[in-house]
């Protein structure tokens, strides 16, 4: 009996592989996720600008319509200390929900009955609150979409 115990090997376990494996997996979940929403929202140029960044802060620009553009103009104070300008003015609401979260706002939603809604059905006609006040990370926002 003893001579069993003494010849076992102990396992080796080579934890660096085993860490990329978790890595590549966790990548490959964030990636799909990603590919899924852009391809039910329809929201793959906001959703690739801000995942592109690295740091650059892109600004979702469109005409204004009948709305005001200061109305839906956010301003945002980045981590870094600058603002960052996001004109939202005829945006769907995904677009506009995408674009507020890449700035780690959290957005509100409320709808209202406009017979000159031009643009699009769902489309953001005001913010809440909007230039020229600034708004940080973690604040919440209101964004008002428009329906015929």
């Amino acid at each position: 009996m003893n001579d069993f115990v003494n010849t076992a090997e102990t396992p080796h376990f080579d934890t660096a592989v085993i860490e990329r494996g978790a890595r590549r997996k966790r990548a490959t979940a964030i990636a799909g996720i990603a590919t899924a929403l852009v391809v039910a929202c329809g929201a793959g140029t906001a959703l690739a600008a801000g995942a592109v960044g690295s740091g650059s802060h892109t600004s979702v620009e469109t005409s204004a319509g009948s709305t005001d553009a200061d109305s839906t103009t956010l301003l945002v104070r980045t981590s870094d200390g600058t603002i960052a300008k996001a004109q939202l003015a005829g945006v769907s609401s995904v677009r506009a929900r995408v674009t507020l979260v890449h700035f780690r706002i959290t957005p509100t939603f409320t709808r209202v009955r406009m017979s000159d809604c031009k643009e699009q059905e769902d489309a953001v006609v005001a913010l809440s609150p909007h230039a020229p006040a600034v708004v940080q990370a973690g604040d919440t926002v209101r964004v008002t979409t428009c329906y015929r």
